[in-house]
């Protein structure tokens, strides 16, 4: 490990190049720099490098080589786990790149690596076009999508990686290169899905879909007492959803503060007006809800709808799977786990994988969960420190409790970072062996390891 010292006479002689900072420990900046949106998550990087160009990134991957240090990288969002900060190492920090670029004809768009989903939708919604984004608009484009990437738009075009043209990557050795399906065709395979593990994305181009400026969305809230009808109902649902529709379900608390708990269905059509006026026909007409905000709306606030549910640092613990089925016992168990929930901030959230994110073979991409079915995510999330091991305990009791009803898949973006097991090779499943190989040409020294790993093959 390098002493401080070493550390600031590095930094100082890369500083005179660097265009952007490098904040050590002491430097004013440093303190907010370090922090990332989970409250929980608190590490101390030995030197922050937030960079404005790929040439920083370049030269942080150097530095760090240079002094034996581990990195972790950050892009533009929030990553739960906190896998995007270290103790004692270098935080490679995207979150200055904040470059977008429409092409309208073309219908491409090219990101720097540090963009959030709003960010991108601002520019595209300009065009009328988009592409499928993140749940919430304050996620990260990199870190979602080299993950998998579900969101509003992925029944009828897939997932957020599906989407992806290429990727620029800043690799272990400090090589910058384009990833294609023309150009490191096995790089660009692991790449979608593989989460982080074979450099660092410094860019991304999507190709883009005519979506909008106005869909229909937004959200219908029942009482809590119609919980398993809401369930039952959102199962009947989603057994026959049109590409353009999309339906999630949460058992949550009321968004108006008062921590009253609710169940909750979630919907967007992205399709015609008249088409989706027909499609959310029965939601409406179902029950006698408390709250019904489904309607035209922009795209950019249907991807904004849910950002204040996620406050920059709450407290955040994470636990999810696939689910087998939504059978009676798994709703049963649900209901009477949330009905010990210990924060009013806390949720289940059931989000429904249908159409052209299921229409693509599993060997297609490193990504490998391609059949229709659900994911269940247990969301703990409170703001009081003094509640997070009741918080923690709530969760990990449920996610004990559920596991019956689950299917052998995880999504790598919801793990957390205390799991038991080899859980990132559930995560991938048939495609772990390859993503191996790949990774043990692209990072054989497994240097990106500040992830949901995968390690090299020997």
């Amino acid at each position: 490990m390098s002493s401080i010292a070493s550390v600031a006479s590095a930094a100082a002689d890369l500083g005179a190049s660097f265009g952007g900072q490098l904040l050590k420990p002491a430097d004013e900046g440093y303190e907010e720099a370090r922090r990332v949106h989970n409250g929980l998550v608190d590490k101390r990087p030995a030197l922050i490098a937030r960079c404005r160009s790929v040439a920083d990134v370049v030269d942080a991957v150097a530095l760090a080589t240079k002094l034996g240090l581990e990195v972790a990288v950050r892009g533009g969002g929030h990553n739960v786990a906190g896998r995007a900060t270290i103790d004692g190492g270098i935080m490679i920090d995207l979150s200055p790149m904040k470059g977008v670029r429409v092409d309208p004809v073309g219908k491409t768009v090219w990101a720097q690596g540090g963009v959030t989903w709003g960010e991108v939708n601002r520019e595209t919604q300009l065009h009328g076009l988009a592409v499928t984004g993140g749940v919430v608009s304050t996620t990260g484009i990199a870190g979602l999508t080299l993950g998998g990437g579900l969101g509003w738009l992925m029944g009828k075009y897939g997932l957020a990686l599906d989407n992806v043209r290429a990727v620029e990557l800043v690799t272990a050795e400090g090589r910058v290169l384009r990833a294609s399906k023309q150009e490191e065709p096995d790089l660009f395979w692991a790449i979608r899905g593989g989460g982080g593990n074979f450099g660092i994305a410094t860019g991304l181009e999507y190709d883009l879909h005519t979506v909008g400026p106005i869909i229909t969305g937004g959200p219908i809230i029942h009482p809590i007492e119609r919980s398993r009808d809401v369930l039952e109902f959102f199962r009947a649902s989603t057994r026959s959803l049109p590409d353009e529709h999309m339906l999630f379900a949460s058992l949550t608390h009321a968004p108006d503060g008062s921590g009253t708990e609710v169940a909750a269905l979630v919907t967007s059509h992205c399709g015609p007006v008249a088409d989706a006026e027909d499609a959310m026909r029965p939601l409406k007409q179902f029950g006698a809800p408390i709250l019904d905000a489904v309607g035209p709306m922009p795209y950019c606030e249907l991807n904004r709808m849910l950002d204040a549910n996620y406050p920059k640092g709450a407290f955040n613990y994470w636990k999810s799977n696939f689910l087998s089925e939504l059978s009676d016992a798994a709703i049963a168990t649900m209901i009477d786990c949330f009905a010990r929930c210990p924060t009013s901030m806390g949720q289940f959230l059931l989000e429904h994988i249908h159409g052209a994110a299921a229409r693509v073979d599993t060997a297609d991409t490193a990504f490998p969960h391609r059949q229709e079915g659900y994911n269940f995510l247990i969301l703990a999330q409170w703001m009081q420190p003094s509640d997070t091991s009741r918080c923690i305990s709530w969760a990990r009791d449920t996610y004990e409790r559920m596991r019956p009803f689950f299917a052998s898949g995880r999504y790598v973006n919801y793990l957390d970072d205390d799991e038991t097991g080899d859980p990132v090779a559930a995560a991938y499943g048939p495609n772990y062996r390859r993503l191996q190989r790949i990774k043990a040409k692209y990072d054989p020294t497994n240097f990106f390891r500040m992830n949901q790993n995968i390690r090299p093959l020997a």
